[in-house]
């Protein structure tokens, strides 16, 4: 699996958990969603992404949306 999916499948995967744990524990999870959010939508302006550098860095393969 490239960095590109990686990246998509942690996203919503870190989402989705957020989401659970605010409704099962506390709505300040939902800061952490918001966080990602962000995260996403200035990476998709800037093409930068921290979680994409790491999987670079632990040697993933290279999509072509994070090259």
């Amino acid at each position: 699996m490239n960095i590109d999916r990686l990246v998509f499948a942690l996203a919503g995967t870190f989402i989705l958990i957020s989401v659970s744990l605010s409704q099962l524990h506390s709505i300040y999870w939902l800061g952490f969603t918001a966080f990602i959010g962000l995260n996403m939508l200035q990476a998709a302006f800037t093409g930068f992404c921290p979680l994409a550098k790491i999987l670079k860095a632990i040697g993933r393969p290279v999509g072509s949306a994070f090259k």
